[in-house]
């Protein structure tokens, strides 16, 4: 919240509440927002046991304030992470240093952008996270000859065994529901052309060839890795032996959502996903893809910035607890950015936090219930919950004794103020790579005003109640010379995989490949 100033420097010094005035404790009675939240329901609870003491503790405020204030990164600090970001940038699209770089700047081979002259059905799958999609995505004119793409999807999720397995397990169970989805539709005669949104390293040959590098976000089927994703699916499909398909394009999700939303908006030259995973995809001058031959206009490069800070970049950004989420990770050592930032680790940094307040004796009475002790048990949805929470802190208390806990009233504020902490920094942290990505591109358009659009998708953007604001603003403040439109992706990666299909499909067609 907007604490005045007179306050703030209070806050600051950490005075005892006696030494407010009653404008300042009636000020803050009712402001109850933002860091002030804590500093009401310690006024409203004074005479409460809250430690051990059995009356008011003036220093437990000090000392949480302590330990969240961690999270707090300066203005500075974010140009200091941008700076570190577009330094990688350049080595990974560079011949000479791309093997060793961090951010692996992948050539999509997605060049050309629909322009509406595509048409037909398409189908479309998506996997990128815990559920896959099947979506039969018709592309064409309406009565009135506007363009218009329609949309029929399913999900299905994604078995455990099926994620962790081989890679046949993985993808029998791929073309397993897309027969399903085939025969609700009546469609298992029909050969449809099949855009894959596939969102993760993917080293391409060709819009429908390319290598698996490496599995994230809690992947880690045996078998694929070093593989065509591709052929891996055409094999499954094989097997089956029950349908046709012709896979003609493969592409990120960040890719993906922006081909979505170029459709609402030209000028969407930028994609990303801050949901399970955070990446970025935008369009970059050919002459500086060098992994690609020939300089004439632009491709799109799938950033996989996840993994910045796997070669030491983030070492003095890195908490205790980002470095306990990774050692207990599926792939230490590896997408340390993406870890700070997505929804696979929001909710298991803020219990980390909590554990650690709990073991400093500042929250809940210094005892952790087995619950809050289990790894994974503190789910990000529960962080856009208790921050979306009305000042009877309701929600929030349900779900701490849903954890097995009983809350005070401070106990429920302390918790909202350390999901706060944890989802700034995490908004803050991806405005610093979004503004090195559209710093980049202005520079390099030698541009003194760009004007951009950024497509996004991703449950942590679009679910959270304050990350969209607090990332838009803070992108805005560390890209002076450029005016960013932000646009939110509606069926993104179905759609934009259809819609890529259908440019791959038709450039194929104009090339003879068909």
């Amino acid at each position: 919240g907007h604490i005045p100033s007179q306050l703030r420097v209070r806050l600051k010094l950490h005075l005892p509440f006696q030494h407010l005035t009653s404008t300042q404790k009636n000020w803050l009675k009712r402001g109850r927002t933002g860091a002030s939240t804590l500093l009401c329901s310690a006024l409203d609870t004074q005479e409460m046991d809250l430690g051990h003491t059995g009356k008011m503790n003036p220093s437990r405020l000090h000392l949480v304030d302590q330990i969240l204030s961690e999270f707090q990164l300066k203005e500075e600090d974010l140009h200091k992470v941008m700076r570190r970001l577009q330094k990688e940038m350049e080595r990974g699209l560079r011949l000479e240093t791309h093997d060793e770089a961090s951010v692996k700047m992948l050539p999509t081979y997605v060049r050309s952008t629909p322009d509406g002259s595509e048409v037909g059905d398409f189908l479309a799958l998506d996997l990128g996270g815990t559920n896959f999609r099947v979506m039969l995505v018709k592309v064409g004119e309406d009565m009135e000859g506007q363009w218009k793409v329609e949309t029929k999807h399913q999900m299905y999720s994604i078995p455990e065994d099926a994620m962790t397995g081989t890679a046949e397990m993985l993808f029998d169970y791929i073309a397993e529901c897309i027969s399903d989805y085939l025969d609700k539709h009546n469609m298992k005669h029909k050969k449809l052309p099949l855009g894959f949104t596939f969102s993760f390293p993917v080293r391409h040959e060709d819009i429908d060839k390319g290598i698996l590098l490496n599995w994230t976000k809690g992947f880690k089927a045996s078998g694929a890795e070093g593989n065509n994703v591709v052929g891996l699916l055409r094999d499954a499909i094989k097997r089956r032996g029950d349908f046709e398909m012709d896979v003609v394009a493969m592409v990120n999700d960040t890719v993906a959502t922006m081909i979505s939303c170029y459709y609402e908006d030209h000028r969407c030259e930028v994609g990303l996903i801050v949901g399970t995973g955070c990446n970025a995809c935008y369009m970059e001058e050919m002459c500086n893809v060098e992994l690609v031959e020939g300089d004439e206009g632009r491709m799109c490069v799938n950033t996989e910035w996840g993994a910045f800070g796997d070669t030491g970049e983030l070492d003095d950004i890195l908490l205790e607890y980002d470095r306990v989420v990774d050692e207990t990770s599926l792939n230490p050592g590896q997408q340390l950015y993406e870890k700070i930032i997505s929804g696979k680790y929001m909710g298991e940094l803020v219990r980390l936090v909590l554990l650690k307040l709990v073991n400093e004796n500042l929250l809940f009475n210094g005892e952790a219930s087995e619950k809050l002790k289990t790894r994974g048990s503190f789910e990000t949805r529960f962080v856009s919950q208790i921050e979306s929470d009305s000042a009877d802190r309701k929600q929030t208390y349900n779900i701490l004794k849903m954890l097995g806990l009983q809350p005070s009233p401070t106990d429920c504020d302390i918790v909202c103020m350390a999901c706060e902490s944890v989802s700034t920094r995490a908004a803050q942290m991806c405005s610093s790579g979004l503004a090195g990505v559209i710093n980049r591109m202005r520079e390099s358009r030698n541009l003194e005003v760009m004007q951009i659009t950024v497509g996004v998708d991703g449950s942590v953007y679009k679910l959270h109640p304050s990350f969209k604001d607090k990332f838009h603003a803070m992108v805005r403040m560390l890209t002076p010379d450029c005016d960013i439109t932000f646009i939110q992706s509606e069926e993104g990666s179905g759609r934009g995989a259809a819609l890529i299909s259908a440019v791959a499909y038709k450039m194929a067609y104009l090339i003879g490949h068909h």
